[in-house]
């Protein structure tokens, strides 16, 4: 039967291991030995627990109340009992009575035993959960642990007692590993299990380039460059479309870096996969034009109703404009969210095509206009919600409606209306100032 002093030793030893501290140690020998007092004497039982860590010893004191009449003996005990202790007591008095280690009982250890084992494997599964919880996107790195049909076990360097694996469709399968190797993965998701919650990562989901992006540039991590969009065929070729917040920073030349050293990092942990970095734009021709790079298109041409745009190039830039089997008209289309249907500039003509190819792109003043009312700041989403509703969902569709207009509109209220008009205004305001500003005094 083990003292007092060596399950004492085995708990500070469990601390250590565990990284648990003093409270929650001492929580945990409560847990436990309260387990093996309720499988010895009954489940209400009372006792108080002292720990002297001078001496390294554990004191159990069971509690009883003194009564005339017992009717429950696992806390309470009769005052003739109790006056054999001490003739003093009376009815209403608590006996204190040490209880020895080697008065638990072997079936009393192995309730506390499992108990605190219970405990520490419900504060690892808790602490995993609080860590990670809102670490989707992010990159961890750890070491290749095992390898078993396919998926790769990792052993964070950060949370060792964290289950992570990279499951086969999340690889790259032109990339080999073994076991022992560093490895670099983003947390996509948090997933529950009998065994406790697991960590999946990934190398293979569009999150992988946006964190090793973020990793190599300083812009990223500051909120100055924004990837607003990424279209990717692991292990082949990958597009990120990415927009810059302050004017006198070139969002394409940040993440391409002086002679392309930051985008050679990415490509380089991609081992070897293409990148595309184009910029991004609210005008879908504008942004399909540079989504194709680096095929060099003559004219686009928007259908907003099949959400469809026809991109006609040269002849000697179609082939480059579709890519491998496809491949760059497909990573395009799927970072645009549009569908592109690509023509050379003969078969446009012999279809009768009758916008000229090398019209020039709309001015930004259109642009501007042709933004998402959902993407304005400081116009509530309810009222988004309710001019998506009529038919009303760019810029340019309210810009010149009335008060009464809105009105018309089902489910506005006059508030919502004024707002609406005092929310336009102010975007006009602030044009026209800004253009009597640019303006040279008279």
């Amino acid at each position: 039967m083990a003292t007092s002093t060596e399950m004492l030793a085995a708990f500070r030893e469990l601390t250590t291991t565990k990284q648990l501290d003093r409270a929650e140690l001492l929580d945990l020998l409560h847990d436990g030995i309260q387990a093996a007092l309720v499988r010895k004497y009954g489940p209400t039982v009372r006792f108080e627990l002292s720990v002297d860590e001078l001496k390294g010893a554990l004191t159990v004191t069971r509690l009883r109340q003194v009564v005339e009449v017992v009717e429950d003996p696992a806390a309470q005990v009769s005052v003739e009992e109790a006056r054999f202790e001490d003739p003093e007591f009376e009815p209403g008095d608590m006996l204190e009575e040490d209880i020895p280690f080697a008065a638990f009982g072997r079936l009393a250890v192995q309730a506390a035993k499992q108990r605190i084992i219970q405990r520490v494997r419900e504060g690892e599964r808790a602490r995993i959960r609080d860590e990670f919880a809102d670490k989707v996107g992010e990159l961890l790195s750890g070491e290749i642990q095992q390898i078993e049909r396919g998926k790769l076990v990792i052993m964070l360097n950060k949370f060792r007692e964290a289950e992570a694996i990279i499951p086969y469709r999340e690889q790259n399968h032109r990339e080999h590993f073994h076991q022992g190797d560093t490895i670099r993965a983003v947390l996509k998701r948090l997933e529950e299990t009998p065994k406790g919650p697991r960590l999946i990562l990934t190398r293979a989901d569009g999150l992988f380039v946006q964190a090793l992006f973020k990793l190599e540039v300083p812009e990223i991590q500051q909120g100055i460059i924004e990837i607003r969009e990424i279209a990717r065929e692991v292990g082949s070729r990958t597009k990120v479309a990415v927009i810059s917040r302050d004017d006198a920073i070139d969002a394409v030349g940040a993440c391409v870096g002086i002679k392309g050293s930051r985008v050679q990092a990415v490509v380089n942990e991609l081992s070897g996969e293409r990148i595309d970095i184009v910029p991004w734009s609210p005008d879908p021709e504008r942004f399909a034009k540079q989504a194709l790079a680096p095929a060099r298109v003559a004219r686009v041409i928007a259908d907003p109703a099949s959400k469809t745009i026809n991109a006609v190039v040269d002849e000697d830039q179609l082939s480059l404009a579709i890519g491998r089997n496809g491949q760059n008209v497909r990573l395009a289309s799927e970072l645009t969210g549009w569908k592109i249907d690509l023509y050379s500039s003969r078969e446009w003509l012999e279809r009768g095509g009758e916008s000229p190819l090398f019209a020039p792109l709309p001015p930004e003043e259109e642009i501007a206009l042709q933004v998402p009312l959902t993407e304005l700041d400081g116009l509530a989403p309810e009222l988004v919600g309710l001019l998506a509703n009529a038919g009303f969902t760019m810029l340019n569709d309210v810009l010149d409606l009335e008060r009464d207009d809105f009105l018309r509109v089902p489910g506005m209220t006059p508030e919502s209306a004024d707002q609406l008009v005092g929310f336009l205004a102010e975007l006009t305001t602030d044009e026209t100032e800004s253009g009597e500003d640019a303006a040279p005094p008279a």
